[in-house]
């Protein structure tokens, strides 16, 4: 009898580096800096606000860079959930995950796909719908092809996704002349912490995704070095960009003028290419969005090929194909939980708005348990090499355990409605804790 075919170690640092930033860098930076300009009472703040977010994404990533060295894995959180908690929460992990929190990431970029795909190639009726759809089926037939051809797709477009964020920002450095914003809008009412509280969930939406690296510990060259330079570097590089692009809306909307625009990547466009700019910006957009969305389905994926390897009720997903490199059933099944999903944003008043609402909550829960559990697995499993260990232990990861729990608090109340059937969802997949309990009494625990 064969052995069952299992990942390999193919990626690189530029791989993890191309994969992180495509997750991370996408159409957010152009979307919610006005919202965070209400948040903000002086252009001093604002920036703050972006720079904390940029070290909130740097602890956060100190932080997987132990988790990813210590126990490498394809399951990510998953993985390091099960073993600090018990699989029991593992595997309600990745319920989260399949239903909530990656599906609804992807249904949320494929929409501002559709949206900006429509200007350049109007369908209707539902275009953008039409056009989220065949992007996600088209990304996941890329990804079935194989780990090469995904990852070379990937760096192709993180490359053109850094460069197009660069040549706006020197656009709009070069060529437009400063503003005169009209008088501004009053700001959001409530205590300054409130308020710099509420800019924080914005900004930290627009870093949101860079902990999908996690789930290339597995198929990284040498995970325990390369696992922690991946992250930092990643991290630079991103934080660098949002710095730079926002110095930028400042020096030429101001803070008044930033508040009150609805587009801002529209309006600088239009001031700096004139009538070429909504096609200009559409495209920009497009390419972006794709830059994420393969990144964020190849990684996706992972969690239900290593639920399928732990639960033998489920083993038909831990399926490797060898000659592709891929989890071919596991891709198959997000792409059919994505599609509903679309589907379901589609006869809502905003899609986007909607998957944003349904999946933030459940995040920032299950990102708190992550936390923790460098804490937990440092206590129960001493004995673990760790090429990497987190500075400052354990103010780092306490530090970030109890920021998650923050914006989890804030993300519900900001959600609403949308929050509580992401949270009801989450309480949908109790009855699947029968399996592990089933795989729990078949199979004897065995060592890490």
């Amino acid at each position: 009898m064969t052995a069952q075919a299992s990942p390999r170690a193919g990626l690189s640092v530029v791989d993890g580096v191309a994969m992180l930033a495509g997750v991370v860098i996408g159409v957010g930076i152009f979307g919610l800096p006005p919202l965070v300009a209400q948040h903000a009472s002086s252009a001093e703040l604002y920036l703050a606000l972006w720079l904390a977010g940029g070290l909130v994404m740097l602890i956060g990533a100190l932080c997987y860079g132990e988790l990813g060295a210590a126990h490498p894995d394809q399951g990510g959180e998953y993985h390091y959930l099960s073993l600090a908690w018990g699989p029991q929460v593992g595997l309600l992990f990745a319920w989260a995950r399949g239903t909530v929190i990656q599906t609804g990431a992807i249904a949320v970029v494929a929409f501002i796909y559709g949206d900006y795909a429509q200007r350049l190639l109007p369908l209707e009726p539902y275009g953008s719908a039409w056009h989220a759809a065949s992007v996600v089926v088209a990304l996941t037939l890329l990804n079935l092809l194989g780990t090469r051809e995904s990852r070379r797709a990937q760096v192709f477009f993180s490359a053109a996704t850094v460069a197009s964020i660069l040549l706006v920002i020197l656009a709009g450095l070069a060529l437009a002349e400063p503003q005169q914003a009209a008088a501004a809008p009053p700001q959001a009412s409530g205590s300054t912490a409130a308020m710099l509280g509420m800019g924080m969930v914005f900004v930290l939406l627009t870093y949101g995704g860079w902990n999908e690296a996690a789930y290339l510990s597995g198929e990284l060259r040498n995970p325990a070095r390369n696992m922690s330079r991946v992250l930092l570097i990643g991290t630079a590089l991103v934080t660098a960009l949002y710095l730079l692009a926002n110095l930028v809306f400042l020096d030429i909307f101001g803070l008044d003028g930033l508040r009150q625009t609805d587009a801002v990547a529209a309006d600088l466009m239009h001031m700096v290419a004139g009538p070429r700019a909504e096609a200009m910006l559409a495209l920009f957009v497009c390419l972006t969005a794709l830059s994420t969305l393969n990144a964020t389905i190849f990684t996706g994926s992972r969690v239900y090929y290593a639920l399928g390897r732990d639960v033998p009720q489920l083993a038909f997903l831990g399926r490797w194909n060898e000659r592709g490199a891929t989890p071919l059933r596991a891709l198959l099944l997000q792409c059919a939980i994505t599609l509903p999903l679309i589907l379901f944003g589609a006869l809502s008043e905003n899609g986007v708005q909607t998957m944003v609402a349904y999946t933030a909550p459940v995040f920032w829960l299950f990102m708190s348990l992550t936390a923790l559990a460098l804490i937990r697995l440092r206590r129960s499993q001493p004995w673990v090499r760790r090429p990497f260990s987190v500075p400052l232990y354990p103010l780092t990861p306490i530090l970030f355990a109890l920021t998650c729990l923050g914006l989890f608090y804030s993300s519900t109340l900001y959600a609403g409605s949308g929050a509580l059937l992401g949270l009801l969802v989450l309480a949908a997949g109790a009855p699947l804790l029968l399996l592990q309990r089933t795989a729990l009494q078949e199979q004897p625990d065995t060592a890490e």
